[in-house]
Formats: structure tokens, C-alpha cells, sequence
């Protein structure tokens, strides 16, 4: 039976469109739809239940030691107060999830992908070190995501920290009321936003209504996982389960940056060195349709009338109103620039490799 978020309610009442996500029901869209929602994080502001994500603790005098074992970023460079996007990689350098790692005095505090809570759970205890702890506090811990342009001046009226001195993929402790949140300044829609995360449940519904009320004047409304998704996707910020999984690894999923291969031993090492020596056979590029068509996970990709790939990501740009998609494709084809042909319903269909993102106009505060 699928589990129910803090603010499952709240959805209800508010007519969402409510379906099972990762184990959960959860909002997909509200009355307005996906492109509304889309464009009103775009323009202004929106706020989102992210409660399903997973969340875990690592503690224990081996937590930086177990932390730089198992994801292939550097921890050891993260001061506290910071985040850090990074990989889990099974030996073969697959990937098991992408995930967040936050810095904290005496934690690591890990988010999670919610499709693979129980799966990174499981992986991360069977790569235990002594004298550390992992604790799983996803099913105590609700997320508010509050995103857009004005993101800052809505959240500000909640708390009593000076945000604009909070970096990105940085966070604090602070409170809401007397509701103690963890607010990272954080978010996967290209825009400036923040997430709050708690554990005060039975305040739920309350932090919700105020994150509200602090947006009114902006008009803040709920935003679905739909807009969620076209959101990313103009963003190129890749979604496990599509474009990476445990038979793609970061370096043709265009995650090369985030695995630092001088900072010592970590799961999926020797894999992704040797990958790297005989270079990726297949790369994730984004791709701009040149006519009309929706590009969909599994289609196929072609050149000169040869299979070169198929598509894992796909949808049509609410910002930019045409198709928009990513693909894996053979190492030759993929640079900036190449027409490509995607079979959509038996019809060849032109297309274009472009730079990422899709969309460059996004509000994040570097």
C-alpha cells in the first residue's frame, strides 16, 4: 500500500491530481495543469511536497571515511554548512543513485532519490566501516521545496537568518516558529529556491500553511511532480530511472565532473578508470527537435539512417515551446551541433545535439 506524505491532506483538498509515485501518493499536478505550474516557478514562485525523498544520517568517527568510500565526489573539500551533489557507484562504475551530501558538525546528512531509499539503504549497510552509524529517517522527515525567482523573499519572512548571505548548495539550522528545519539553499528546477526539511510531523500541515501565507503577495501555489519533471529536463539535471542507472555510469552520463579520482580509494574506482582510459563508448547529450514531435524514453535515435541511440528523457519545453530531449548516443555522434533523426511513430524526425541546459535564463545564485 502506498505511503502518504505530511501534506497528503493538503493535496486533496486542493484537487491535485494524485497518483503513485516511488511508494507514495502523490501529487502529479493541481487545476491549473503542468504548464501553468511550470512557467509559475519560471515567473515567480512555487512550493512543492518533496517529502517522499529519502533522507539518512551518517555518524560516528568514520563518517567522512565512509562517505568518500562510497560516493565518487570529494566530501573531504565540503565545510560545514555545505552540499555537495555526488554518485554512489556499484564496482562496475554503474550507478546506484545520485544523491545530495550535507556537511554538518557531527553528520553527514545523505538525500536520496525516494525510487531507491530501501536499494541505497541496503547498499550503504552492506559498505559499513567500523565506528560509524547509518540511520534511515526518511519516514520522520518532511520536505517543502520553495522555488522561483522570488523564493528569497518568501522564505526570509519565515526565518530570522539573513538568506541573501546563504550560498548556493549551502544550508543552516534555523527554525520556523519553533519548528526546528534544516534550509538548504538548494533545488532542481534551474531557478533560485530553497527546501526546508523537518521532523516535527504533526507540525506539518502548520509550516506548510506559513510558507503560504509568506507567499501570497506573490501568489505561491502547489506545484506537482510533473512540472517538477519539465522543469529538470530544461535543466538537463538528469532523473535516476531514466537517464542514468545502474548500467550507465557518470562519465558518459556527463557526470565527469563530480568524480575526483585523486582523492583516494572509492567504490567503482578501477571500473571508471579504466573507462576513462579507453574512453566512453556512448554519451548523454540534450537534443532540440527541428520539427514538430515529441521525443519519449526508448525511442530511437539515428543518423544517416544508422541506430545510434535512444532517447531516455523527453517532453516539450513549457519555456521554450518546442521538443526537447536527452539521449544516449554512439561516442561519434555526440558533439554540439549534430542533426540527428528520432523515429517518432514510424517518422523520421530532425533534430539538433546542442550545449546544455535547454533553458539559460534560470535564477540560481552561484
Amino acid at each position: 500500500m502506498a505511503k502518504k506524505t505530511p501534506f497528503y491532506q493538503i493535496h486533496k483538498k486542493k484537487n491535485a491530481k494524485i497518483l503513485p509515485f516511488a511508494g507514495y501518493e502523490m501529487p502529479i499536478q493541481y487545476e491549473k495543469g503542468i504548464i501553468h505550474e511550470h512557467r509559475k516557478v519560471r515567473e515567480s514562485v512555487g512550493m512543492f511536497d518533496l517529502s517522499h525523498m529519502g533522507e539518512f544520517i551518517v555518524s560516528g568517527k568514520k563518517r567522512l571515511e565512509f562517505v568518500q568510500k562510497t560516493t565518487v565526489n570529494d566530501a573531504s573539500e565540503l565545510v560545514v554548512g555545505q552540499v555537495q551533489y555526488t554518485n554512489m557507484c556499484y564496482p562496475d562504475g554503474g550507478i546506484v543513485d545520485d544523491l545530495l551530501v550535507y556537511r554538518d558538525e557531527d553528520i553527514f546528512y545523505l538525500v536520496v532519490n525516494a525510487s531507491n531509499i530501501d536499494k541505497d539503504f541496503d547498499w550503504l549497510e552492506k559498505n559499513l566501516i567500523d565506528n560509524m552509524r547509518l540511520e534511515n529517517v526518511s519516514d520522520e522527515t518532511a520536505l517543502i521545496g520553495v522555488q522561483g525567482p522570488d523564493s528569497e523573499k518568501v522564505v526570509q519572512k519565515l526565518v530570522n537568518d539573513e538568506l541573501s548571505n546563504l550560498k548556493y548548495y549551502h544550508f543552516i539550522r534555523t527554525k520556523i516558529d519553533n519548528v526546528p528545519v534544516i534550509l538548504s539553499r538548494t533545488g532542481y528546477t534551474g531557478e533560485d529556491g530553497f527546501e526546508i526539511y523537518f521532523t516535527d510531523l504533526d507540525k506539518a500541515e502548520e509550516v506548510w500553511q506559513k510558507v503560504e501565507k509568506a507567499g501570497e503577495e506573490f501568489d505561491i501555489e502547489p506545484i506537482g511532480l510533473g512540472a517538477r519533471d519539465t522543469l529538470r529536463l530544461e535543466m538537463k539535471y538528469p532523473l535516476y530511472g531514466n537517464d542514468i542507472d545502474e548500467k550507465t555510469n557518470p562519465l558518459e552520463a556527463g557526470l565527469r565532473w563530480i568524480v575526483k579520482f585523486d582523492k583516494g580509494n572509492f567504490i567503482g574506482k578501477e571500473s571508471l578508470l579504466k573507462i576513462k582510459s579507453e574512453k566512453i563508448r556512448r554519451k548523454l547529450v540534450p537534443f532540440v527537435m527541428k520539427e514538430n514531435g515529441i521525443p519519449r524514453p526508448h525511442y530511437e535515435i539515428y543518423k544517416s539512417g544508422n541506430l545510434i541511440g535512444e532517447v531516455r528523457s523527453g517532453t516539450i519545453s513549457p519555456s521554450l515551446n518546442v521538443g526537447i530531449g536527452t539521449g544516449y548516443v554512439k561516442r561519434d555522434f555526440m558533439k554540439s551541433g549534430t542533426e540527428i533523426d528520432i523515429k517518432i511513430r514510424n517518422k523520421f524526425l530532425k533534430a539538433e545535439i546542442i550545449k546544455p541546459p535547454f533553458y539559460k535564463n534560470g535564477t540560481i545564485k552561484k
